[in-house]
């Protein structure tokens, strides 16, 4: 019963919710209501938490070798592949907010919380292993063009590919082939996070109303995601530091065009814990600086 909830929801039978056409200006609509969460709710420094870490770990390996180079430019860019799940916190909080509930960066975490974290812990999962398996063929890709030694350095490396057949044939084979990834992740999770938070409808039908979202408009979602993968670009130029304000945008926008293409009614939504307040005395300190902490 448990297995059946994950995949179809709580509902007696599971929920086909309505897709609407929507166009390009509304792409802006959502945008731009994104920009407006986030001057309201900032986020970037939960990015800069995640983003730099990483950088600094990829740059410390390249200190003591090149073998991780040719896998730079996939894990950047397969990093779009895992980002839905990145946003998470994101929608919670565009949620909340829309709902006219108390919001803080704290509430990111209520996601854990609900009765579709299952689900949700499912299609993360998917993703995952999606994300993965392009790590593993792009390394393919490289292998079959250049062999199995590590470059000598980043300038061998870089004319080596601008300069050589070989070099030529991964950019154009290696884009390709990322490129079908991405429309793969793109159709089974434009909307399928912020649905699980919003209905309890279960992981299976989530990825259907995705792929619904997808094939019943199909030039309005393909501009979306290239708006996502030239923003992601933008934003990673100034050594990532445009992500912690890029990511949290393209996060709560996605919320709100989840809300511009889908009508979830039909399904019942997820159920969180009841929390009650608590007020705490002045005795309390130092507890009181830390009120998530119980």
């Amino acid at each position: 019963m448990q297995t059946s909830n994950i995949l179809v929801g709580a509902g007696a039978r599971p929920a086909q919710p309505l897709i609407r056409t929507i166009r390009v200006g509304d792409l802006r609509d959502a945008l731009a209501k994104g920009v407006d969460d986030f001057y309201a709710m900032p986020t970037h420094a939960m990015f800069l938490c995640i983003i730099y870490p990483i950088v600094g770990f990829a740059l410390a390996r390249l200190t003591f070798g090149y073998s991780v180079l040719p896998l730079l430019y996939p894990l950047m860019s397969g990093f779009a592949l895992v980002g839905p799940i990145a946003a998470l916190g994101l929608y919670e909080m565009s949620r909340r907010r829309e709902a006219g509930l108390e919001t803080s960066a704290a509430n990111a975490l209520d996601v854990l919380e609900s009765s579709s974290v299952g689900a949700i812990c499912a299609l993360a999962g998917l993703l995952f292993v999606i994300f993965m398996i392009w790590v593993a063929v792009a390394n393919a890709i490289y292998t079959a063009n250049f062999g199995y030694a590590p470059p000598v350095s980043v300038t061998a490396f870089l004319h080596e590919v601008v300069t050589t057949r070989a070099g030529w044939t991964l950019i154009i084979v290696g884009n390709g082939v990322g490129l079908l990834f991405a429309l793969v992740v793109l159709s089974i999770s434009v909307v399928s996070f912020p649905l699980l938070l919003d209905r309890d409808v279960g992981a299976a039908v989530a990825v259907l109303t995705s792929i619904r979202v997808v094939t019943h408009n199909p030039v309005t979602m393909m501009a979306w995601g290239l708006i996502v993968a030239v923003l992601l670009v933008l934003g990673s130029l100034p050594l990532f530091f445009g992500l912690t304000v890029v990511m949290p945008i393209l996060g709560h926008a996605t919320w709100h065009l989840y809300r511009e293409v889908v009508e979830p009614q039909g399904a019942p939504p997820p159920t969180f814990p009841s929390k009650q307040e608590t007020h705490r005395s002045a005795a309390d300190f130092p507890a009181v600086l830390f009120p998530w902490a119980k």
